[in-house]
């Protein structure tokens, strides 16, 4: 899974020729699945704070292709990735930093058999990711709810969408030790196209707000920075967030999630977090989770322009009081809120690297990105990747 956003498009009937030339045998018997990437349009570190996130799955595709063994043998292959992984359904699977990208899968099937899911023979799958790796736009959580569906259709297990994105979460927190929240594997699970899901990530009640841009596209920007969530500092964010609500619940005020407080309440009892940096980011979350909020009811009324000014409000705010930012997606997002067209930008997802979006006009489009990537590669010394997006539907059965 490259960086590269100019790297080959593979298509799902290149990846079942691929599969047949792999493996051979029953064509017939080979299923496909797809699997999106996403962007969050606001609401950025607030999932894991009980906050509401306004996320939408992008047509931008992970593909999966599998089909049944006669053993008991699993094997995994993937076209962008070089090597093969063997391994048997009957195993306790546990974490291997040599296995690679595996374990994502391998988190999935353990989370699967814990929960007395029963496997009667094994599986081979091939992979063809058109998602960035490390990019932003999770493909990660792609990679783990696409290969959720294919293995739970597959094998007729009784699963919804809902748990899809729980396995997800659960395999990343249990498997690959990252304290994620669920907002990535929930839209990627439920996603629909030309919708945006406005997902409480207390409660997992969501909605679908239409997602009707007009004129406008997103534009996602790629710092082309290689950023491993796992590796990055979040964690110690979530942990710092930890700190700060402890220190308010011990000054008596009522709450299980930092996002439960309203600006208001936050301005009533900010006194409590003493220490400036966890002040700094609580007051992210609360104002963030406020900022979801705004932006749900400016597109349900049609008001784009309100919407922009919210997006460069949340980088603004990810930028000094979250602090996850960094000069290359701040070149990127303030660059592009400069441009002809632009209404606003932000980065999005864990930051520390990874990817922007920018919502433009789509008459501006190319001087935009040719603008933008001319500052960039001036002050950063090489070039960012651009591509246009459009919403797209979550994981689903091709074939």
């Amino acid at each position: 899974m490259s960086n590269n956003l100019t790297q080959k498009e593979y298509t799902p009937e290149e990846l079942k020729a691929a599969f047949i030339k792999l493996y051979g045998g029953d064509e017939s018997a080979v299923r496909l699945y797809s699997s999106p990437a996403r962007i969050n349009i606001i609401g950025e570190h607030i999932d894991y704070n009980g906050g509401k996130v306004f996320p939408a799955s992008i047509n931008r595709y992970l593909y999966i292709a599998i089909r049944k063994r006669s053993d008991t043998k699993i094997l995994y292959n993937d076209i962008r990735f070089p090597g093969s992984y063997e391994f048997d359904v009957n195993q306790t699977f546990v974490y291997d930093k040599a296995n690679d990208y595996a374990n994502y899968l391998n988190g999935i099937l353990q989370q699967l058999k814990e929960r007395g899911c029963a496997f009667d023979c094994g599986f081979e799958i091939l992979m063809a990711s058109n998602i960035p790796a490390g990019g932003g736009i999770s493909s990660s959580s792609a990679l783990e709810c696409g290969f959720a569906y294919a293995v739970i259709d597959t094998f007729g297990f009784k699963l919804d969408r809902v748990e899809i994105a729980k396995l997800g979460q659960m395999s990343e927190h249990n498997f690959m030790n990252v304290k994620c929240g669920i907002m990535d594997q929930f839209i990627i699970a439920t996603g629909k196209k030309n919708y945006a899901g406005l997902l409480d990530c207390n409660t997992l009640e969501y909605e679908y707000v239409p997602l009707e841009l007009g004129d406008y596209r997103f534009v996602v920007m790629n710092t082309n920075k290689v950023r491993k969530l796992a590796d990055s500092k979040y964690n110690e964010r979530r942990g710092q967030c930890e700190e700060a609500l402890a220190l308010l619940q011990k000054g008596g005020v009522k709450i299980a999630a930092l996002c439960e407080l309203s600006p208001a309440d936050w301005n009533n009892y900010s006194s409590l977090v003493s220490d400036p940096i966890l002040n700094k980011r609580a007051r992210h979350c609360i104002a963030e989770n406020q900022r979801v909020i705004d932006a749900a009811s400016v597109l349900k009324a049609g008001d784009l322009s309100k919407l922009g000014q919210l997006l460069n409000a949340s980088h603004k705010s990810l930028k000094e009081d979250y602090e996850v930012t960094g000069i290359e997606l701040d070149t990127l997002a303030e660059t592009a809120q400069k441009q002809e067209g632009c209404l606003g930008a932000r980065m999005t997802g864990a930051g520390f690297g990874g990817c922007a979006i920018a919502l433009v006009h789509k008459d501006k489009l190319d001087a935009f990105i040719e603008n933008v990537q001319t500052a960039y590669e001036a002050a950063i010394g090489y070039k960012a990747g651009f591509f246009v997006c459009e919403t797209g539907d979550g994981v689903a059965k091709l074939n």
